[in-house]
């Protein structure tokens, strides 16, 4: 069931909708805070919309990069399945059987 909550962000109040936990959202909350406030300390200016889109711009550069090591992982899962299958056929074919 989703729910409303507040989150503060650079101050402001925001009303978001989440079937979350609340622990969630505001883990979320501070994950983000923390992200603008790193880098406020890093900038001259203190223009909110430049350090949101600076903050959103470095998380999407993370995630994208976490979601190419997922698809590897991946990869090498299916990989590593079609190995283990050859494994068993071959030990199969020589009257052998593999332990679970």
């Amino acid at each position: 069931m989703r729910q409303t909550h507040l989150v503060t962000i650079l101050g402001r109040e925001i009303p978001v909708k989440s079937s979350a936990p609340e622990a969630a959202v505001r883990e979320v909350e501070t994950f983000v805070n923390q992200r603008i406030h790193e880098i406020s300390g890093r900038m001259t200016t203190a223009d909110p919309q430049l350090l949101v889109t600076l903050a959103f711009l470095n998380l999407a550069e993370q995630y994208l990069a976490q979601r190419a090591v997922q698809a590897a992982a991946t990869a090498l899962d299916a990989r590593l399945a079609v190995l283990v299958d050859r494994l068993d056929a071959a030990l199969g074919a020589h009257g052998l059987f593999r332990e679970t």
